[in-house]
């Protein structure tokens, strides 16, 4: 008999990589026939948390997937209402996403509610148990969130070393699937023109969010490197810089008249819609991920889906999810980064793409919904 499936965390109507992982688990789920649902939140986060300039996606609500919004993550009283509805539900498992100390408190509070059915399993995916920037009270937030929880799927080795660090419960490590969701590539001029990108040029491509583990501040000093190298005159490469800055934006525009290196960049710092994600890979030569700090990033299995040979920064789990073949390893410093994509550039693309076809089967969805239901049933 298929096990019934609760998932908590972020879908439609919030944006955002989390919220197109989620629903993509369902669909996963679905395809095998077992029955899936998503309770997601009806409040996430206090305006004057969110970092961007909206939480919520402006694209068409998905037909295909129940979404249910329920949770509101600062009411203590709906955590109460919310964990009886569940207990009563019964699913069989409920997959809950842990990506940041706030929500401990709250989806904590619901899963011991739910707990008290003893018939429901409790698998995490795991994001970050450590958050890339730490705030008071992250310790004992991620404890009480971890106490309810039966076992945890991470796509990170850091990740798992982590939780490991705060309980003995099992973890599981998954390759994180592919984001097959955004449609399939386009021709590179066609995109560019959809776009507004006028360019004949190669493109490098930084993708989503911008904080500051992300390291683009180490970007821009690496651009500047090859400039002063007069690296662009004989190959004129342009490095777009596509996602809505979740900081303040101010420091990266002073560096850029700083550092003098506006005519190699294209800005689209703005929040990147799903249907808008292939064409900026489909534009993309290149994809950078210039990383400070990091445990897996979601940015890796979009590259692999859209055939993107990478450039990635020797942090956390980046490196082992791109074999020499298949892309570039840098250290995290402007001078190992230029000198990567000076390097990129001297090889064949045919070499890259070649390995990344072959590369990227086994980043299958079938390999998380697997591991999650057998994790389940053994505990």
């Amino acid at each position: 008999m298929n096990p019934s499936i609760l998932i908590i965390g972020p879908a439609h109507p919030l944006r955002g990589g989390l919220s197109s992982f989620n629903e993509r688990l369902a669909r996963a789920f679905a395809s095998e026939k077992k029955e899936v649902q998503i309770f997601t939140f009806s409040l996430q986060y206090p305006n004057f948390l969110f970092p961007g300039t909206t939480q919520y996606s402006n694209e068409p609500a998905p037909t295909d997937i129940r979404i249910q919004e329920k949770i509101n993550a600062v009411n203590p009283l709906n955590w109460l209402l919310v964990g009886r509805i569940i207990q009563k539900i019964k699913p069989d498992i409920i997959v809950v996403r842990y990506w940041l100390p706030f929500m401990g408190p709250c989806l904590g509070t619901i899963l011991r509610i739910v707990k008290k059915n003893k018939h429901t399993k409790i698998i995490c995916i795991a994001d970050n148990i450590i958050p890339h920037e730490k705030r008071f009270g992250d310790t004992a937030f991620t404890k009480y969130f971890i106490k309810p929880i039966d076992g945890f799927i991470t796509m990170s080795e850091k990740v798992r070393l982590d939780i490991h660090t705060l309980t003995t419960k099992k973890v599981i490590q998954v390759t994180h699937p592919l984001y097959d969701n955004f449609g399939e590539k386009i021709n590179s001029h066609d995109a560019k023109e959809k776009l507004g990108i006028q360019t004949k040029a190669p493109i490098v491509l930084f993708f989503g969010f911008i904080r500051k583990y992300k390291g683009l501040d180490v970007l821009f000093e690496a651009i500047h490197i090859l400039k002063a190298k007069n690296y662009f005159v004989a190959h004129p490469v342009q490095f777009l810089i596509a996602g809505e800055f979740y900081e303040n934006e101010q420091p990266y525009l002073d560096l850029i008249e700083k550092l003098q290196i506006q005519d190699q960049l294209i800005l689209h710092t703005h929040f990147i819609n799903d249907s808008e994600v292939k064409y900026y890979l489909s534009a993309a030569d290149c994809v950078i991920q210039p990383y400070k700090s990091a445990t897996q990033s979601g940015v890796t299995p979009l590259a692999y889906h859209f055939e993107k040979p990478m450039i990635v920064t020797n942090v956390g789990g980046l490196p082992d999810l791109v074999p020499d073949h298949v892309g570039i390893i840098a250290e995290p410093n402007a001078e190992s980064i230029a000198e990567k994509i000076e390097f990129f550039f001297t090889q064949k693309q045919n070499h890259y793409l070649l390995a990344i076809q072959e590369e990227k089967k086994k980043y299958s969805w079938q390999n998380l919904t697997h591991a999650i239901v057998s994790l389940a049933h053994s505990i």
